[in-house]
């Protein structure tokens, strides 16, 4: 199980954390886009923090984090649901230079992000916007969560072309109460972390590396991880369903005019081809019986 989400808690610190990795759904977000490294770089961030927040949920929903901005990059946007099965897309400028998350953002003129939550029990969305503050992925989540949870909350962040990865740290209400300087101590560590230790390290191994000895004197409790994956199946009825309700002669001129019907999925990066016997094919099975 290469691609993994696990939480975990400092037993006597009321501390919390948890741990994401990913490889296959990674190379699978990446895959025939030719994104330019930094839009790369950028939505494997925000595809490790959808997953961390999404491990949350305690109740099925999809869970969509959407980055957008006036920047070089318009858009990134992932989404996961409470199986921890993930897509996501970018749209940026053909060519994107190496530059802070913020300004690639365009974080100075308008740039915010967007947490939506779909739960099949509400009858619309729960939406929030937040202003892009802080100087990359994971300020901007930070800042996301103390204001949303009211709780100090750190991020760590790696990325490379193969993986990427995520350690994410929350103090708990009672952590002053049960060692005061459990929270202080504990971030110190963790901002000891090297990128190498993030992509390469389990979550028991890294761990064991960064808190040592508060896991020797306290212990950690690490819960059962679960598997990430892509996925992005094809959905040919919803798209049929599309081309219906422009009705048959809009659709049949359509086709005159172009050769074909295309239809693009720019989430799943794939399209529906609809030739002319196609058209007529989808009416035909369209159309009621008439009655003799």
């Amino acid at each position: 199980m290469n691609d993994r989400f696990q939480r975990f808690l400092f037993e006597g610190l009321d501390v919390r954390g948890a741990w994401v990795r990913l490889e296959d759904s990674w190379q699978k977000l990446q895959q025939d886009r030719g994104y330019a490294w930094p839009v790369a770089a950028l939505l494997g961030e925000l595809a490790a923090v959808t997953v961390l927040v999404a491990g949350q949920l305690k109740q099925p929903g999809r869970l969509t984090l959407q980055l957008q901005g006036e920047g070089p990059i318009r858009l990134l946007v992932v989404d996961c649901d409470e199986s921890l099965r993930l897509r996501g897309m970018a749209r940026s400028d053909p060519r994107v230079a190496p530059a802070p998350a913020p300004q690639l953002l365009g974080a100075d003129c308008g740039g915010r992000l967007l947490l939506s939550l779909d739960l099949p029990t509400a009858r619309q969305p729960y939406q929030s916007f937040v202003p892009l503050v802080g100087e990359g992925i994971g300020a901007i989540f930070e800042h996301y969560l103390e204001q949303s949870e009211q709780q100090p909350s750190r991020l760590f962040l790696a990325v490379s072309p193969q993986a990427v990865s995520c350690l994410f740290l929350q103090k708990m209400p009672e952590a002053d109460r049960s060692d005061p300087d459990g929270w202080r101590r504990v971030t110190a560590l963790a901002e000891t972390v090297k990128p190498e230790e993030l992509l390469g390290l389990d979550a028991a191994a890294l761990l064991q590396r960064l808190f040592h000895e508060d896991i020797a004197t306290r212990g950690v409790r690490l819960f059962d991880p679960v598997a990430v994956s892509y996925h992005c199946p094809e959905d040919w009825d919803k798209v049929r369903n599309v081309i219906l309700s422009l009705g048959r002669a809009e659709a049949e001129a359509l086709v005159r005019e172009r050769g074909a019907i295309v239809l693009r999925d720019d989430m799943c990066h794939r399209e529906y081809r609809f030739a002319p016997e196609d058209i007529a094919a989808l009416f035909t099975a369209a159309d009621p019986p008439t009655l003799h």
